[in-house]
């Protein structure tokens, strides 16, 4: 396996996001739907653009909850934010070993420099593929394809990593392998039901699966 190119989603793979992105959603829908959703119900809406959650819910509000939940969620940002184990020794001996890496987020850029520079990972991203630079979101390949072509890489020299179906899909759409992480919030089953190339118990775990050694 001759792998040059690893990209990855954001949130809930090489940042804990959860109990923010959990909160601000719990916000925006108490407000507007008071005490109709519980924490175990917005585990379905992490993943997809917050369009296409609320827009469900409220055609003619749609913008008004998304800001409602970004300003929250902006705003408690730097409190509930944290890397998870690994992910900055994983990302650092991938980018001392020249792989070429990408971000692969349904998140607008000004949240996703936040959450990199919070963690010190921006140093390591030249390449990041946001929500507001595709016209379709993940699991169409689009957003896969764009940073292979930002990168200069091929898909068969690609894995994409992520810790939601939507992650997995658009890699297998792309044509890239793809990586599960089994810390997402939807649990290790769930991500495993979409057969990604490999399961990484932690992020470290992807060394040895690339073939290199931990330093």
């Amino acid at each position: 396996m001759s792998i040059n190119t690893v990209l990855f989603d954001l949130d809930g793979t090489l940042i804990d996001t959860n109990e923010l992105i959990i909160s601000s959603f719990m916000h925006t829908l108490n407000h507007y739907y008071p005490e109709q959703y519980k924490r175990e119900d917005v585990l379905a809406f992490m993943g997809p653009p917050l369009y296409d959650t609320f827009v469900q819910m409220d055609k003619e509000r749609v913008h008004e909850m998304i800001d409602t939940y970004r300003t929250h969620n902006l705003s408690h940002h730097d409190e509930l934010v944290t890397e998870f184990a690994g992910v900055f020794e994983t990302v650092k001996w991938l980018h001392d070993q020249k792989y070429k890496l990408a971000i692969v987020t349904t998140k607008q850029i000004n949240t996703v420099m936040l959450g990199l520079k919070l963690t010190k990972l921006d140093q390591f991203f030249d390449v990041i593929v946001a929500i507001d630079d595709v016209q379709h979101a993940k699991p169409h390949p689009e957003p896969v394809e764009k940073a292979l072509v930002l990168l200069n890489a091929q898909p068969e020299e690609a894995v994409m990593v992520g810790d939601n179906h939507h992650d997995i899909l658009s890699g297998k759409n792309a044509g890239t392998k793809t990586a599960g992480v089994a810390w997402s919030a939807k649990g290790r089953e769930h991500i495993a039901s979409y057969e990604p190339d490999v399961i990484l118990e932690e992020m470290k775990d992807l060394i040895p699966w690339l073939g290199g050694k931990e330093q």
